[in-house]
């Protein structure tokens, strides 16, 4: 049983930062690998970013290259977005995600149905 829980979210102007946080409980969190989510008003939940369970392997969607970095601190079973130059585009309710089980190979996952466990989220508003 994995639970997630973000923070770090809240109001920044365009082209600010923000870096969210997702605690995870657990003594495997090291074995998981980890993806964020993102779901803008009226829009379906879209892949951001995901983490291999070193941090030695990412994976980004296009929209966020350059500009969001995923980290993790296995010590801390904490996962980070550190996310830059944001545009109101970015605006979304943010959620951290888990596969059902360990992972093996370094594996990353990009597909929603990877992946469940999930946080509440973290609301992101970025204003123009």
């Amino acid at each position: 049983q994995v639970q997630l829980v973000e923070s770090g979210g809240g109001l920044v102007q365009a082209g600010g930062s923000l870096r969210l946080s997702c605690a995870a409980s657990g003594r495997t969190f090291s074995a998981y690998s980890l993806g964020w989510f993102r779901q803008a008003p009226g829009k379906e939940r879209e892949f951001v970013a995901a983490i291999s369970t070193n941090g030695r392997n990412t994976y980004y969607t296009d929209s966020v290259k350059g500009r969001f970095t995923i980290s993790r601190d296995n010590a801390k079973n904490t996962m980070y977005l550190q996310m830059n130059s944001l545009k109101p585009e970015d605006t979304a309710v943010y959620t951290c995600a888990a596969p059902p089980q360990t992972t093996i190979w370094n594996q990353i996952f990009t597909a929603e149905y990877k992946y469940h466990y999930w946080g509440q989220g973290t609301q992101v508003t970025v204003s123009s």
